[in-house]
């Protein structure tokens, strides 16, 4: 990993061990398999944007647009600040697997824990592992299993238990689950276990819904939520998925704080659960870490997205939080300056917030290292019981 930058103190002893230390990524996605243009580059660059923007230039004039033009040009052979001319030329010229290889290499990560959910168009677990060195791991996301069980049922009142059984199978080839909820239809719905006869009606009319043997987008909450359950019986941590997004989603409907009741119920004791980017509502996800002890937090996704400005997201989510509950995640997706831009990023936001208070005084470095460390690597070997 190259240098961040000059440092003095303990904040460049700080900076010189995460530039060393293998983080674990724990909630990612592959990067892209075929080239990427200008246009959609720009939109990979917009976390909300659904279709191919008017006019592709105005992605670069965003904190994104000149991380990617300070940080991510100098690994592909270009000036710090390259024009966003330059750096797609370059791009262009090296092809979306070399610069893959570049990128992904020199993050500095070793383990990838991969949400297979969304996998249109960019590599499998193995195949970024490939790319990027390190080991990769596989997160299940509940709703995709849901859409391909449907299909096989002869009778959708058998839901619940065949998707159990789908459940438990899945189990033995994952480190944990995923939902995203937050997507289908928010957090202001009944979150209790939902009636057996309930979810068998509620199978039935999503069946109605198949065409051509393909199922509608799942978002009817019985279902969601009754699969919610079934993962938390296999003790796998789960992921929830809060915060910004894209159009699809309604942001206030997925502050954590509406997960509260959920996080109260005897069948979440033990089992971690973990939330996922939680901008803008990371204090939030903090009051929840402190209130249940299964619960954990990444700010992945808004550092990569917030740039220059991404320590203030890394300090807040250190505010309230137990240090033990809080990980690294980049959230990356599609262009693999995503992926080397989160753990980048994330170095250079911890240097500068622990650092900075190890230099007032107010920590001392043996504990910013020992925080720095958990965060980014030694949390995440613990709750995903990574050996």
């Amino acid at each position: 990993m190259v240098g961040l930058t000059e440092r003095s103190g303990t904040s460049a002893r700080l900076g010189e061990h995460l530039d060393r230390l293998e983080l674990v990524d724990h909630h990612v996605h592959g990067t892209w398999t075929q080239d990427g243009d200008a246009v959609r580059l720009a939109g990979a660059f917009n976390e909300a944007d659904t279709e191919p923007r008017a006019d592709p230039a105005t992605a670069w004039d965003t904190q994104l647009g000149f991380a990617v033009r300070r940080w991510c040009a100098p690994v592909l052979d270009l000036e710090p600040h390259a024009t966003p001319e330059a750096y797609l030329r370059r791009r262009a010229e090296l092809g979306e697997n070399e610069v893959a290889r570049r990128l992904l290499g020199s993050a500095g990560v070793g383990e990838w824990l991969v949400d297979t959910g969304w996998s249109d168009g960019l590599t499998p677990p193995a195949g970024l592992a490939a790319l990027a060195g390190g080991r990769a791991r596989t997160i299940v996301r509940l709703e995709t299993l849901a859409e391909e069980l449907l299909p096989t049922l002869d009778d959708p009142g058998d839901w619940a238990e065949a998707f159990e059984a789908r459940v438990a199978e899945a189990a033995l080839g994952c480190v944990g689950f995923k939902s995203v909820l937050a997507y289908r239809c928010g957090f202001a719905v009944d979150l209790a276990p939902p009636a057996p006869a309930a979810v068998a009606e509620a199978a039935r009319r999503w069946q109605a819904g198949l065409a051509d043997g393909h199922p509608p987008r799942l978002d009817d909450p019985t279902l969601i939520v009754s699969g919610l359950y079934a993962a938390l019986r296999t003790r796998r941590p789960l992921q929830l998925h809060v915060g910004f997004g894209d159009r699809d989603l309604d942001l206030a409907d997925v502050d954590p704080l509406l997960l509260t009741d959920l996080l109260r119920r005897p069948e979440v004791r033990g089992v971690p659960v973990l939330l996922l980017h939680c901008y803008p509502y990371e204090r939030h996800a903090g009051y929840l870490a402190q209130a249940f002890a299964e619960v954990h937090l990444d700010v992945g996704l808004a550092v990569h997205f917030l740039g220059a400005s991404s320590p203030g997201v890394v300090a807040r989510s250190l505010e309230l939080a137990p240090f033990g509950q809080v990980l690294y995640s980049s959230d990356a997706a599609g262009p693999a300056e995503l992926h080397h831009l989160g753990a980048r990023l994330w170095r250079r936001a911890t240097t500068q917030v622990l650092g900075g208070w190890a230099d007032a005084d107010e920590w001392s470095e043996a504990d910013a290292v020992r925080v720095a460390t958990l965060v980014g690597r030694d949390n995440a070997r613990r709750v995903y019981d990574l050996d």
